[in-house]
């Protein structure tokens, strides 16, 4: 099972976006099909050896949408015979989003056909370059660019039609303003005598009026009807009834017109169009913002010499330079020099980190003060960054379980709306004012017009979005607007203590010299570093790390599982361990057992330390807890959440920490393999878990709870393990994950509501004749913009922290 990502243009309203979705949801081998409006993506998941890409693509165009494909001319370098060709081609028909690829060995050039929503020509540059050959420079186009242009156009192809229709309605309203206040007769002659006003409508309703008659008999030939249809239908009913009064009036009875009701119709819907087109432009700016982000170029270092070379053709191993004021280019470790990087554009940290060798360096953010030099680790869609923009552009590709009943009412809604205006024209017709025409027509084209399933269509996915997007500024990383639905409902979370409530990594806190070693801590954490700095163990690290290790010989070294290490210094025997390491040699700490027990209480690891078969000190290590995390939990608990903290540790040592952060509810001593079975125990009670760990070893936890958050950095992101991935870090990302869940959620209901109510109200309105299809018209086009423009004002949502 594979999955595809098309970009579909064509969908005007949700009855589109459904009609798609059930017609691919037939073909044989397809899964499961999500097809987002505001986004205009479909997703399908479905099995290769039973349909292929190019099936899909038929069935939607069948459909009368277009499936974006695009194509590019590379000149590839150092091709020299046909089997580097058969190569390259073969390499480059491999990618997935690739269509088609030919390579001519002759013309040193590649013809690709590709989805630009799977891959970028960068990508498929990089295939060329991991194969051995060197693509031309000059080809280079930037897909994200791309997609703005494209926006752009269609915004200026809408704008035209908009004013070419608004031009030709002028003379219409004017007319109409005119027989409103009942002006002298004469004034119909000239350019408001009916044969001047057939033409202006003929215009419009032939000109910008055309796509509605296009896409309402590709929506009616495909099985299904969309928006368009209402559209031409009740426009049409006006401007035919219109021309028939006009050259047959005396004969059918009717003389008044009604040109301006089509003409105006069309304009106020291309008004929306436009207005919508360029709201929903909006919608996806976080993706350009990340895009944005990622340098243009990179230093690199090659034979001694630096050269600047374009960031596609950055490979991994390669030597960076970045000087004060750079974007670092790719994912890196620095190898030489030091400074202080700004990571706040992924992190969402403020203050910027120091950094020297050894350290991980992230592409996209910038360097502060001094230059270095760096080791290219990820490059290309390996980077934080690139990862950053794909979950970002999945998350606003899929749908949340809310949107299901509007997909099930549009489905349904243009043939009901087509049902009752049949029946609202034969009611006035018939029984309430017997004989009109006109005013039956007037009334059935109100029904048509006011009823609009855009707005339905657009309620949640221009929220989830902006929501998702939202989230990726602020270090929330929200796989879905499933998972982006589900967060808003937990009402329980659990927090792994190490890396999560903690800090992950011992620290020696507390150092106590004994005997004959009193007032001489110095040496003893020199000594006791000189030791451990053999071990691999966690809390040896710590006392290295805090230490200047003498330069002495050790002449023996052995390390006893569960117990400690022994070693011969200067030929005195050290011990450095527990207290069963202790009693093995008969040596006794009994003197200071009260203040041990008291390190012990505090949630220290206490490691005891006899020199020469005496007692030489007390080391205290611990796992520090989080600068963030006591007023993060005590937020959590504030917006009702119940808080509960899981670890491996003893429950003595568990409940001194959770005591510092303000927890009551400990889970402790729980192995590994263990801690998915405590959160399906609570799963199991009707409560709604969210679990927060490391991504890794909680990996089963956090898939089995409701919503997994991983905690993660900007350099290494467990993006496969939790449903919500926090870039920053700490349990703020928790906090914010949720309020932005709750304000997500908020703004779609809303959109639901209104969007809802304003058929519900709407149509009997227009049905009892208190509407007129001009003012129909006008509601019908504002009802999607303001749905869009709604979900936009969660750009304006806050961080927490």
């Amino acid at each position: 099972m594979i999955q595809t990502r098309l970009k579909v243009t064509g969908m005007s309203c949700a009855a589109c976006s459904a009609r798609i979705e059930r017609t691919l949801g037939k073909l044989p081998g397809v899964e499961k099909v999500q097809v987002n409006l505001a986004g205009e993506i479909a997703t399908v998941d479905f099995d290769q050896t039973a349909v292929s890409t190019d099936d899909i693509i038929n069935s939607i165009e069948e459909l009368g949408f277009n499936v974006i494909q695009e194509s590019v001319d590379i000149k590839v370098r150092g091709m020299s015979c046909a089997a580097c060709s058969n190569r390259v081609e073969r390499v480059l028909n491999k990618l997935p989003g690739v269509y088609q690829a030919n390579v001519n060995l002759a013309l040193e050039n590649a013809s690709i056909k590709y989805n630009p929503a799977e891959i970028s020509q960068p990508e498929i540059r990089r295939a060329i370059i991991d194969a051995g050959f060197e693509p031309e420079m000059e080809t280079r186009q930037d897909d994200g660019d791309r997609e703005q242009r494209r926006r752009r156009e269609e915004i200026s192809r809408q704008q035209k039609l908009f004013l070419f229709s608004a031009v030709f309605s002028l003379p219409l309203v004017l007319f109409m303003v005119i027989m409103l206040v009942e002006w002298h007769d004469a004034m119909r002659w000239g350019i408001f005598h009916p044969y001047a006003q057939f033409g202006f409508a003929t215009l419009i309703q032939f000109g910008p009026g055309l796509h509605f008659y296009k896409d309402g008999w590709r929506s009616l030939k495909g099985g299904g009807a969309n928006m368009s249809v209402l559209v031409a239908l009740g426009t049409s009913a006006a401007y035919f009834y219109s021309v028939a009064a006009t050259f047959y009036g005396e004969a059918i009875g009717q003389t008044e017109v009604y040109y301006e009701t089509g003409a105006v119709i069309i304009t106020l819907v291309l008004l929306g169009k436009m207005l919508e087109s360029s709201a929903k432009g909006k919608t996806s700016e976080a993706i350009r913002k990340l895009i944005g982000l990622q340098a243009k170029t990179a230093t690199i270092l090659r034979d001694g010499q630096e050269q600047e070379i374009p960031i596609e053709d950055v490979i991994e191993g390669d030597l960076l330079v970045v000087r004060p004021g750079e974007k670092i280019p790719v994912d890196g470790i620095i190898v030489e020099g030091y400074s202080t990087v700004d990571e706040s554009m992924l992190t969402g940290e403020s203050v910027p980190v120091d950094k020297q060798q050894g350290d991980k360096v992230i592409g996209a953010t910038i360097n502060k003060l001094g230059k270095f030099t760096f080791k290219a680790t990820r490059v290309g869609r390996d980077t934080a960054l690139a990862q950053i923009i794909h979950i970002v552009e999945q998350a606003q590709g899929t749908k949340a379980p809310i949107q299901r009943l509007a997909d099930v009412i549009a489905s349904y809604f243009v043939p009901v709306v087509v049902a009752i205006a049949v029946i609202t024209f034969g009611v006035w017709y018939l029984l309430i004012q017997p004989g009109d025409l006109s005013q039956a027509v007037l009334t059935s084209t109100a029904v048509l017009v006011i009823a609009c399933p855009c707005a339905l269509g657009l309620a949640t996915p221009t929220s989830i979005m902006v929501g998702t997007g939202k989230g990726a500024e602020i270090g929330v990383l929200i796989k879905g607007g499933e998972y982006l639905e589900k967060t808003h409902k937990l009402n329980t979370i659990i927090l792994d203590k190490t890396g999560t409530i903690t800090h992950g990594k011992p620290k020696l806190i507390d150092l106590i010299a004994l005997n004959q070693f009193e007032g001489q801590e110095l040496q003893v954490l020199n000594l006791a570093a000189l030791v451990e700095k053999n071990s691999e163990h966690p809390l040896a690290k710590a006392i290295v790390e805090a230490a200047s290790p003498e330069d002495k010989v050790i002449t023996e070294f052995q390390a006893i599982p569960g117990f400690g290490v022994r070693a011969v210094v200067d030929n005195t025997e050290v011990l450095l361990g527990t207290i069963k390491l202790m009693k093995q040699h008969n040596i006794s700490f009994s003197q200071w057992e009260v203040r041990k027990n008291e390190l012990e209480q505090q949630g220290k690891t206490v490691m005891l330390m006899a020199v020469g078969g005496n007692p030489a000190g007390m080391l205290a290590v611990a796992d520090t807890v989080k600068d963030e995390s006591a007023s993060a939990i005590k937020k959590l608990i504030d917006m009702g959440i119940e808080v509960w903290m899981l670890t491996g540790d003893n429950e003595r040592t568990a409940k001194t920490i959770a005591a510092q952060v303000g927890i009551t509810s400990v889970m402790a001593e729980v192995l590994p393999e263990d801690k998915a079975r405590k959160v399906q125990e609570l799963k199991g009670r009707g409560l709604v878990v969210g679990m927060v760990g490391d991504g890794i070893n909680d990996a089963p936890a956090l898939a089995t709870a409701d919503v997994g958050f991983a905690i993660g950095t900007g350099a290494d992101v467990a993006m496969e393990a939790a449903d919500i991935t926090l870039i920053r870090g700490d349990l703020w990302g928790v906090v914010d994950s949720i309020a932005l869940s709750r304000a997500t959620i908020r703004n779609i209901r809303q959109n639901l509501f209104w969007a809802m109510i304003y058929n519900t109200v709407g149509i009997p309105i227009a049905s009892f004749g208190l509407l007129n299809p001009v003012l129909a018209g006008a509601a019908m086009a504002f009802s999607s913009v303001s749905v869009v423009t709604n979900s936009l004002r969660l750009k304006g949502f806050k961080a927490r922290h």
